[in-house]
C-alpha cells in the first residue's frame, strides 16, 4: 500500500521539486573548415555517416584540459571546443557495465550484468539474445571494427567481439593487461598473454606500446577502406589510462615538476592518448572520412586517485556510485553537427549512444523496442530538450548490504540496505553502501601517509539513505535526505519500479578450465561452442556465514513482494 501511493506519482512530478598554439599546417592536426549540416535520413541522397567512438579507460573528470590545465590535451580540447561538450554526461562506475551498457542501449539490470566486472575466469558474457550495437550498425550496410579492451566475456567462441557484430577486432579481451608484455593476471602466479587478432591469439607483439599499436591499427583500417562505398564503424577501445601506470617516457617528462608519481605517469598517459587521436583524426582527413564523420569521446569510468587519477571537485572515485564515480568526461565533434562549439547540460547517459547511432545510420528504429537509451541526436547537435528525464545508475542485489539500512528505513517502499543510485531531474539518490564517499584534492601526494587521502573524508555512520539536488549541490556536499523525505520515498518507489524490470543477476563461479597454462599460455575461450550457457548462475562474495542465497534480500512493491536480484517471479 505504501508503494502504490508513490508509483503513481509521474516522473514530471518529480521534476517539479525542486598546450600548445596549434598548426594547421603540421601533419597529426584537425583541419577547421566550414561543413553542410547532416542530412535528414528519410532523403535518397542520405549518406550514412562514419562513426568513431573513441573509449578511455578510467579517465576522471578533472584528467582532461579542459577540466583541469595541469594536463596537456591538446587535440581533445580542441575537438571538444569545436563540437559540443558533453556536461551532464553519465557513464557507470566500472569497466564491463558501462561497455555493456554502450553496446547494448540496456541498463545492467536489463542484462544481468548489475554485480561487479566480468572476471577473467568467469563463464560470462553479454546475453547472446541481444542485439548489439555492431549488429544493427551491419544491418544498416555499415563495415564495422573494434579496436583495443573488450572486458565483456570471452568463454565461448560465441562471445568475442567478431561473433557480437564486428567484422574485424585486434585487442585485449580481459579487463588489465601490461602495456608492453600483454601479459594478463587474474592473480599472482596465473598470467597470460592477451592480444588477439579476430579469434586467434596474436602473439609476437610483445614490446609494442598499447596505445599506438591500438591507433596503428585504426589508421591501417582507415587507410584500406573507401569512404565513398561504404558507413564505417570504429569502436576505438583504449586500455589506457587504466593500470598499471605505463607509458614511454617522452610523454613523462613534461609533467616531471608533479610530486605525485602515480599522477606523473598517468598523465603522460592521458597525453599518450591525446597524441594518438590527433592521428586518428588526422588519417579520417587523409583519407577522406572526415566531413562526413561523427567522432565521439567518452570515458568509461572515474577516475582512480589512488593511481594517479581525479575526479577533482567531484565526491568519490571509480567503483563508487558518488558523481566522480558515474559522472563522465565526452565530447561530440563532427561537421554535421548544426550548432558547434557549444557546452551542452541536457542529460546524457552511455546507453543512449546505441539509438542515437543507430539513427544516424538511417538503421531500423521500428526494432528497438526494449532499450533504455534515447536518441540524442537532436539534443546534441540542435540543442533541442533532451528527452532523458532519468538515470538508473544501478541496483545491485549482491554488494554487501548496509549495516544500517532495512526495508523500515525505507518507509517501507524499498530495503535501503541494497546497494542502488538513481537519478530524476534535479535529485539523485543512493541507498545502501554507495562505495568511498571522500573528496581527493589533485595536490595530495602519492607518497603521503594514508591519512591525507581521506582529508575530506565524510564518514556517515548508521546511514544507508543519501538524497542530493545535483543541480544544485554537483558536489555532493549537502545531503538533504532529512529535509525532504517526500522526494526520498519518491525515489524509493522509482527504484522499485526498476526493480520489477530486473532480470536475473548472471555471475557464475569461476571456471578452472580458463587457466591459460591449460590453453597454450594465453587467455581465450575455453568452452565449447555447444555448451549450455550457465552464465545465470550466481556465486557470493566469499564472507563468513554466507550462503548462496543472496536473492532473499527483498523490497516491497504495489505488486507484493519480489526478487531484489531478479524479475518478478
Amino acid at each position: 500500500m505504501a508503494v502504490s501511493a508513490f508509483a503513481g506519482l509521474s516522473v514530471v512530478s518529480l521534476l517539479s521539486l525542486g598546450y600548445l598554439s596549434w598548426d594547421w599546417t603540421s601533419p597529426n592536426q584537425v583541419e577547421n573548415e566550414s561543413v553542410p549540416n547532416i542530412r535528414d535520413t528519410t532523403t535518397s541522397n542520405y549518406r550514412a555517416p562514419h562513426i568513431i567512438f573513441i573509449m578511455t579507460d578510467d579517465l576522471g573528470f578533472n584528467d582532461i584540459g579542459y577540466h583541469n590545465s595541469d594536463i596537456n590535451t591538446p587535440t581533445l580540447d580542441k575537438l571538444a571546443s569545436e563540437g559540443v561538450k558533453l556536461e551532464n554526461y553519465y557513464v557507470q562506475p566500472i569497466c564491463t557495465p558501462s561497455r555493456s551498457q554502450f553496446l547494448t542501449g540496456r541498463y545492467q539490470i536489463h542484462t544481468g550484468l548489475q554485480h561487479s566486472i566480468i572476471r577473467a575466469r568467469q563463464p560470462n558474457c553479454l546475453p547472446f539474445d541481444l542485439v548489439t550495437l555492431p549488429q544493427r550498425l551491419q544491418e544498416a550496410g555499415y563495415t564495422t571494427h573494434m579496436v583495443g579492451k573488450w572486458h565483456l566475456g570471452f568463454y565461448k567462441r560465441d562471445c568475442l567481439p567478431t561473433r557480437r557484430g564486428f567484422h574485424t577486432y585486434f585487442g585485449s579481451l580481459t579487463g588489465s593487461v601490461d602495456y608492453y608484455s600483454y601479459d594478463s593476471c587474474d592473480r599472482p602466479g596465473r598470467c597470460g598473454y592477451d592480444l588477439h587478432e579476430g579469434e586467434a591469439v596474436a602473439w609476437g607483439q610483445g614490446g609494442r606500446y598499447s596505445t599506438h599499436l591500438y591507433t596503428k591499427r585504426v589508421r591501417r583500417i582507415l587507410a584500406s577502406h573507401d569512404p565513398s562505398v561504404q558507413p564505417l564503424f570504429i569502436f576505438l577501445s583504449f586500455q589506457a589510462v587504466h593500470t598499471p601506470l605505463q607509458t614511454p617516457k617522452k610523454y613523462i617528462y613534461p609533467y616531471r615538476s608533479m610530486g605525485n608519481v602515480p599522477r606523473r605517469k598517468y598523465a603522460g598517459m592521458v597525453s599518450a592518448v591525446d597524441e594518438a587521436v590527433r592521428n586518428v583524426t588526422y588519417a579520417l582527413r587523409k583519407y577522406g572520412y572526415y566531413q562526413n564523420s561523427v567522432i565521439i569521446f567518452s570515458t568509461d569510468n572515474g577516475g582512480q586517485p589512488l593511481f594517479g587519477g581525479s575526479n577533482w571537485p567531484l565526491r568519490g572515485r571509480k567503483g563508487t556510485y558518488w558523481e566522480g564515480g558515474v559522472r563522465g568526461v565526452g565530447f561530440v565533434h563532427s561537421p554535421l553537427l548544426r550548432y558547434r562549439r557549444k557546452v551542452s547540460k541536457a542529460l546524457v547517459h552511455i546507453t543512449d549512444w546505441y539509438p542515437t547511432l543507430v539513427g544516424l545510420a538511417g538503421g531500423n528504429m521500428s526494432q528497438m523496442q526494449g532499450l533504455d537509451g534515447y536518441d540524442m541526436w537532436e539534443t546534441i547537435s540542435e540543442g533541442k530538450e533532451s528527452p532523458r528525464l532519468e538515470i538508473l545508475h544501478n541496483i545491485d542485489p549482491l554488494y554487501v548490504p548496509a549495516r544500517h539500512g532495512s526495508l523500515q528505513a525505507g518507509f517501507g517502499v524499498w530495503n535501503t540496505a541494497v546497494q542502488a543510485a538513481v537519478r530524476v531531474g534535479d535529485w539523485k539518490l543512493l541507498t545502501g553502501e554507495p562505495g568511498y564517499g571522500d573528496w581527493t584534492p589533485p595536490q595530495v601526494l602519492g607518497s603521503f601517509p594514508g591519512d591525507w587521502w581521506s582529508l575530506e573524508r565524510h564518514v556517515e555512520s548508521h546511514k544507508s539513505v543519501w538524497l542530493f539536488n545535483i543541480t544544485a549541490d554537483p558536489y555532493e556536499r549537502h545531503d538533504l535526505g532529512k529535509q525532504r523525505p517526500n522526494v526520498v520515498k519518491q525515489l524509493l518507489a522509482r527504484l522499485a519500479f526498476y526493480n520489477r524490470t530486473a532480470v536475473p543477476v548472471r555471475y557464475p563461479a569461476e571456471d578452472p578450465r580458463a587457466d591459460p597454462s591449460l590453453n597454450g599460455g594465453a587467455w581465450g575461450p575455453w568452452a565449447g561452442d555447444e555448451e549450455a550457457d550457465s552464465s545465470n548462475q550466481v556465486y557470493p562474495r566469499r564472507r563468513k556465514n554466507t550462503k548462496k542465497k543472496f536473492c532473499k534480500m527483498r523490497c516491497h512493491s504495489d505488486m507484493g513482494r519480489n526478487l531484489i536480484g531478479g524479475a518478478v517471479p
